[in-house]
């Protein structure tokens, strides 16, 4: 009989060709094989629920209700204003705004596909409209929609510090300072393009008064990440809190600050939430099982002893992982790689001592780059129907953010104090 782990695999592969969605392609594969190997298929539904069944993971629906609730309050436009009146009138200055602007948003939204949404929606038409090209519109804000799963809070950070068992507040904090390093690679990308190119910046001139009123407006919104992070930071309560918190608070925004929110759009983003949030849990469902079903068919007893047989030294291991997880973002998301690939790379992160704080902040930089690579690209994907453009043309014009995103992961991999310093200062 054909080896399980290999037969496992396979099947999942098969079913991601035929356009079998990934959360449904991982749930066949898996009960396939617990079934033709006799692995006992009654493990399918305690192990379904005790993958979803974990308390960190209710951070998940508050923090997708809260970033719903943020853009239904309208607190996107805002921000975009204020970034506007602030390099609005720069080189580039609308590509400048939409980088910003996604660069705060990750510390609402905490998901790559909802940031290039609620951003997309308002810049990319407004990018077109400026001269830009709409490849390039959806390029722009597709790579800088990836900081929403780097920066806190993060959606793949919980997944990855429930998969690890280490501080999900320690991996929102190790998020900030690469979110903005990556953030700074892509401003100078979009510079350097924009002059090439001669994309201009608004002419409209800007006054102390207007930023004051700018600010004034978008004030609030950005005081949400302060108080999320702030208070994970002082330790004045946990992530899981921190998400019931941005709930309260986006609602507070909605109703009484802005006033833009009324019962009608409150039950809408109740539904939008829940059917976001089911896609996730669907996925860490299913893909907890495809996890089991691999060990136990020996698959990372393989795979480690055939990685470490290629070489022991720990920078070639290193290059061979990181390149092993740029290749897989292009096929699988976020969620589905930690899955997978995570209990493979365990041992070998024990066995170097890598500090798994500043691995899960790699690794999910590594993910963050995979969500605007073809041909399973989310961000792309969402870009490209806003811009209505190809997905070809948004990743021809991608590729020199990629190349800079990859240039940014090589510096937090060779510097490793830029993930490490802040969460060494947590509570």
């Amino acid at each position: 009989m054909a080896d399980p782990a290999a037969t496992t695999l396979v099947m999942f592969a098969a079913l991601l060709v035929l356009g079998v969605p990934i959360g449904t392609a991982l749930g066949i594969s898996s009960v396939a094989s617990i079934s033709i190997y006799d692995f006992g298929i009654d493990v399918v539904s305690p192990n379904f629920y005790a993958n979803i069944a974990k308390f960190p993971l209710l951070a998940i629906p508050f923090f997708i209700t809260a970033g719903v609730a943020m853009q239904e309050a309208g607190v996107a436009e805002r921000i975009i204003r204020l970034a506007k009146v602030l390099v609005g009138d720069l080189t580039g200055g609308l590509a400048l705004v939409a980088i910003l602007t996604a660069t705060f948003w990750g510390a609402v939204s905490g998901s790559g596909p909802a940031t290039t949404a609620a951003i997309g929606v308002i810049l990319i038409p407004a990018l077109v409209a400026s001269g830009y090209s709409r490849g390039f519109a959806g390029a722009v804000i597709s790579t800088a929609s990836g900081l929403a799963i780097i920066i806190p809070p993060s959606i793949a950070l919980i997944i990855y510090g429930v998969i690890m068992q280490v501080s999900i507040g320690k991996l929102f904090i190790a998020g900030i300072i690469p979110g903005l390093v990556i953030s700074g690679f892509l401003l100078l990308t979009a510079l350097l393009i924009a002059k090439k190119r001669g994309y201009r910046g608004e002419v409209s001139r800007r006054s102390l008064r207007d930023i004051a009123i700018a600010f004034k407006e978008a004030f609030w919104g950005i005081l949400s990440p302060v108080i999320i992070l702030g208070g994970i930071y002082a330790g004045v309560f946990t992530p899981t809190e921190a998400a019931v918190v941005s709930v309260v608070y986006s609602m507070f925004l909605g109703f009484v600050v802005y006033r833009t929110l009324t019962f009608k759009k409150f039950f809408k983003i109740l539904i939008d939430s829940a059917e976001l949030t089911a896609v996730v849990m669907f996925v860490v469902a299913f893909a907890g099982i495809f996890s089991w079903v691999e060990q136990t068919a020996g698959l990372i007893d393989k795979f480690v002893a055939g990685l470490m047989g290629v070489s022991s030294n720990e920078t070639v291991i290193m290059l061979l992982i990181m390149g092993m997880l740029l290749i897989a973002g292009m096929f699988l998301d976020a969620i589905s790689i930690y899955y997978v690939f995570l209990p493979i790379i365990i041992p070998i992160m024990y066995h170097f001592g890598w500090d798994p704080i500043w691995f899960g902040i790699v690794m999910t930089v590594n993910l963050a780059i995979g969500q605007v690579t073809p041909p399973v690209a989310v961000n792309a994907y969402v870009a490209a129907k806003i811009s209505r453009t190809t997905l070809e043309d948004i990743a021809k014009e991608s590729l020199p953010f990629i190349i800079a995103s990859i240039l940014a992961l090589i510096l937090l991999v060779l510097i490793p104090e830029l993930v490490t310093w802040l969460p060494s200062f947590a509570k």
